[in-house]
């Protein structure tokens, strides 16, 4: 049987569009990404160094994100609450890195690529026709 953890990595671990909420001054502003989580359920997605969610995520980490809706008939997402930190890390740029980003970057060493990881300090898992999520913490 599953564990609640390995449910939630099957939804967050593919590579997917992600939504993420930062704190812009005194409200939120929300955006789609795209990311994955890990096995640990960090999740990572890449953004310029000189984006907004960066500036916002530096002033105040607090972020919300909502995955694994892919369509309109899906019966499971995630509500995740953490702490979000930008990183310039070589190591974590390249494990990050897909062809895609070519679009956006020059490559793993364009000075404006960078990696935001965050740590959930709450994930919940929502499934259609139940009331309450399931509540993972690490």
């Amino acid at each position: 049987m599953e564990t609640l953890k390995q449910r939630i990595h099957a939804l967050a671990g593919p590579l997917q569009l992600i939504h993420v909420a930062t704190i812009d001054g005194d409200r939120p502003k929300v955006r789609p990404v795209v990311g994955k989580a890990d096995e640990d359920l960090l999740i990572r997605f890449s953004t310029h160094l000189d984006s907004d969610k960066v500036g916002q995520i530096r002033a105040n980490p607090q972020v919300h994100v909502t995955l694994g809706a892919k369509d309109p008939m899906s019966q499971t997402w995630l509500q995740i609450d953490g702490l979000a930190e930008v990183s310039t890390d070589r190591a974590e740029r390249e494990a990050f890195w897909f062809d895609q980003l070519r679009a956006y970057v020059s490559g793993v060493d364009d000075p404006r690529y960078s990696v935001v990881i965050i740590r959930p300090s709450r994930i919940e898992l929502h499934q259609a026709g139940h009331p309450q999520p399931e509540i993972w913490q690490p």
